[in-house]
């Protein structure tokens, strides 16, 4: 999971739900063009142009308006600007594998859940060199529960984010480098602005951290 830092709704989704009267009530049903373009869009600039769940690299054209707290359960969290992120996948096609926003669907339990905004999520897990993804403690059952949620660990995924990890680690980079690499490393990507960041760069720099723990 990739920490996000919400930022300010656009003017026009403010204004819009803001045009409320006796006969008209702003739903996220009959939210349209430009306003869902502006949010989309806003969402996406936000989160640096990655999915909120797995990091890959979205775009308008690749990714859908989430609503981390189910908009069937939580019908006033529908239009909250907090509660909306981008993740990847714009629309589901028969035989491919589901995975982040459209893989969790309805699904949310107030007590087994992990945000993309809690400060430390990205620590709550950890990856091999495999590319394979798992709770950072054994004990932690909310971390587990949102990796399967989320289809997190599939084949799709875990080749990615190996392809990611193997460009970094090489084993002659990993037998060499020291401590203070490893934390300059994790530091760099860590801080790198949005706009420059890679796609799974969140993946390498808790792989960098955990190997200072190690």
């Amino acid at each position: 999971m990739k920490q996000i830092f919400k930022g300010s709704e656009p003017a026009s989704f403010t204004q819009w739900k803001a045009s409320t009267n006796e006969e008209w009530e702003p739903t996220y049903s009959t939210l349209q063009n430009p306003q869902k373009r502006d949010l989309h869009n806003s969402l996406l600039l936000e989160q640096g142009y990655f999915c909120c769940y797995c990091g890959r690299d979205i775009d308008a054209t690749s990714s859908h308006i989430e609503h981390f707290r189910p908009q069937e359960t939580f019908d006033d969290l529908a239009l909250a600007y907090q509660n909306l992120h981008a993740s990847c996948i714009r629309e589901t096609k028969p035989g491919a594998p589901l995975h982040c926003g459209h893989a969790k669907e309805n699904w949310f339990d107030e007590a087994e859940h992990i945000s993309p905004l809690e400060e430390n999520c990205e620590q709550r897990f950890r990856y091999l060199l495999t590319g394979q993804i798992q709770a950072a403690s054994t004990s932690d059952s909310a971390a587990t529960k949102m990796i399967e949620v989320l289809a997190l660990d599939i084949a799709y995924l875990n080749n990615r984010r190996q392809d990611a990890i193997e460009r970094v680690f090489d084993p002659s980079f990993i037998e060499a480098a020291n401590v203070e690499d490893f934390k300059t490393l994790m530091a760099v990507l860590r801080y790198t602005p949005l706009g420059e960041q890679q796609a799974f760069d969140h993946v390498i720099a808790r792989f960098a951290e955990q190997l200072i723990d190690t």
